[in-house]
C-alpha cells in the first residue's frame, strides 16, 4: 500500500509568502525613510537647495560657450557656493557679502603692493613683498581676535588675508593681476548670485524666525521646571512616589548662549521678511536670553535644594506650602504669558508686570514663616531665598519683554 502526498499547494504558498515578505520589508524601509525625512524636513530641504545651486554653478564648466568666456576661473564660482552656502539665509547673505568685500580689499591692497614692489628691483621686490605680507598678515590676524570683529566679521578678514597673500606673492605684472582679479570677482559674483537666489527664493530658512521661536519656547520650559520643583519639594504621590524634575530643559536653556549669538548675528543680515523688518531689535533677544540663562541657573540650584540631604520636617513645609505653591503657580503663569507675548508679538498684559512683585512681598511677609526657629529653618530659608530670587528675576524679565514689545512695536 502506497501513500501519495500532494505538495503543489505548498509550492504555491511559499512564493506568495516570500513576495509578501518583500513587500512588507519595502514598506518598512519606505516608512522609516519618510519618518526620518519628516523629522529632518528642514535639513532635507537645505540639502536639496545646495544640490540645485551646485548644478546651476557647474553649468559654467559644462556649457562650452560659457566656459570659453569664463575659463578656469569658473572654479571660484563652485568654491563660492560650497564655502558660502549656509543653512540660514542670513548666514549665506552675510558670508557672501563678507567674501566679496574681503576679496576686493585684499586684492586691491595686494595689487598696490605688487606695483610698489616692481620699483625696487628683484631683491627689493622680495623685501617689500615679504615686509608687506608680514605687517598686513599680523595686523589682520590681531584684528580677528578682537571680540566684536571675530563675532561679526571673522570670515571677511580671513578672506582678506588669503586674497592679499595670493595677489601680493603671485609675481605677476600689474595688468595681469587686474585681469585675473576681474575674472575671479566675476565668477565669485556668479556663485554668490546662485546662492542668494536659491537661498531666498526656495523655502528660505530665516535665522530671525528660529531665534524668535527658540526664545519664546524657553519661557515655557522654565515654567514647567518651576512647577516641577514645587511638586518635588512639597508633593509626594502615594502611587508615583517623589515627583521627578526634568532638568534637561534648564540645561538646554543654560547652554544656549552660542546658538543665540549666532542666530542674532545671522538675523542682522536678513532682508525684510514676515513681521521682521530692517533694524529689528535682535539685541533685545540676546539680553532676554541672558536673563533666561540666569533664571535657569537659579532653578537648577532650587532643584538641587529639593534633593539635598538637609530637608525640613513636614511641619515647617506645611507652614510655607500654600504660599510657595501659589507663588510657583503664579510664576509659571507669568512665564508662559511672557513667552506667548513674544511668540504672538503682542504687548504683555498689565497684570503680569505687577504679579511677581506682589508675590515676592507675600512670601517675605508671611507671618507663618516667623514661627520657625529651629535648625530646620536653614533649609527652609535656603528654599525661600532661591524662590525669591526667581521672583525677582521674572520681574526683570517681564520688564525686558515689555521693552521689547515697545521697541519692536508689538500689537496691544
Amino acid at each position: 500500500m502506497s501513500t501519495t502526498i500532494d505538495i503543489s499547494i505548498e509550492t504555491e504558498v511559499f512564493p506568495k509568502q516570500e513576495k509578501q515578505n518583500k513587500l512588507f520589508f519595502l514598506y518598512n524601509v519606505w516608512y522609516l525613510i519618510g519618518k526620518q525625512c519628516k523629522q529632518n524636513e528642514k535639513k532635507v530641504i537645505h540639502s536639496i537647495k545646495v544640490g540645485i545651486a551646485l548644478v546651476f554653478v557647474s553649468l559654467l564648466y559644462l556649457l562650452d560657450p560659457v566656459f570659453e568666456q569664463v575659463g578656469e576661473s569658473a572654479m571660484w564660482a563652485i568654491m563660492t557656493v560650497v564655502v558660502v552656502y549656509d543653512f540660514f539665509a542670513g548666514a549665506t547673505l552675510g558670508k557672501g557679502l563678507l567674501r566679496g568685500l574681503g576679496t576686493i580689499l585684499g586684492g586691491g591692497l595686494g595689487c598696490l603692493t605688487a606695483v610698489l614692489a616692481d620699483y625696487f628691483g628683484k631683491t627689493g621686490n622680495t623685501v617689500v613683498v615679504g615686509t608687506s605680507v608680514f605687517i598686513i598678515g599680523a595686523m589682520a590676524t590681531y584684528c580677528r581676535m578682537i571680540p566684536n570683529i571675530k563675532r561679526n566679521y571673522d570670515y571677511g578678514v580671513m578672506i582678506f588675508i588669503l586674497t592679499f597673500n595670493l595677489v601680493a606673492v603671485s609675481g605677476l605684472r600689474a595688468d595681469k593681476i587686474l585681469e585675473l582679479a576681474g575674472q575671479r570677482l566675476t565668477t565669485i559674483g556668479m556663485g554668490f548670485a546662485v546662492c542668494i537666489i536659491t537661498s531666498l527664493l526656495i523655502f528660505p530658512m530665516w535665522a530671525g524666525d528660529e531665534l524668535h521661536r527658540l526664545t519664546s519656547s524657553k519661557f515655557n520650559k522654565l515654567a514647567c521646571c518651576i512647577e516641577e520643583c514645587m511638586e518635588a519639594y512639597f508633593g509626594v504621590n502615594e502611587n508615583k512616589g517623589q515627583p521627578s524634575i526634568n532638568i534637561n530643559s534648564c540645561k538646554s536653556v543654560l547652554h544656549s548662549k552660542s546658538s543665540d549669538e549666532s542666530l542674532a548675528n545671522f538675523a542682522k543680515w536678513e532682508p525684510w521678511h514676515g513681521k521682521f523688518g530692517f533694524y529689528y531689535p535682535w539685541q533685545k533677544y540676546l539680553k532676554i536670553g541672558e536673563l533666561l540663562r540666569e533664571l535657569a541657573s537659579i532653578i537648577l540650584t532650587l532643584q538641587a535644594c529639593t534633593e539635598s540631604a538637609l530637608q525640613p520636617s513636614k511641619m515647617p513645609q506645611l507652614a510655607i506650602q500654600e504660599t510657595c505653591k501659589n507663588a510657583g503657580m503664579s510664576l509659571a503663569v507669568a512665564m508662559r504669558e511672557l513667552g506667548e507675548s513674544i511668540m504672538e508679538m503682542r504687548r504683555v498684559r498689565e497684570k503680569v508686570l505687577i504679579l511677581p512683585e506682589l508675590q515676592s512681598i507675600t512670601i517675605l511677609a508671611d507671618p507663618k514663616l516667623q514661627a520657625i526657629e529651629n535648625v530646620e529653618a536653614l533649609a527652609v530659608a535656603n528654599f525661600l531665598f532661591l524662590l525669591t530670587e526667581i521672583v525677582n528675576k521674572v520681574k526683570v524679565l517681564a520688564k525686558e519683554v515689555d521693552e521689547l514689545g515697545e521697541v519692536a512695536s508689538f500689537q496691544s
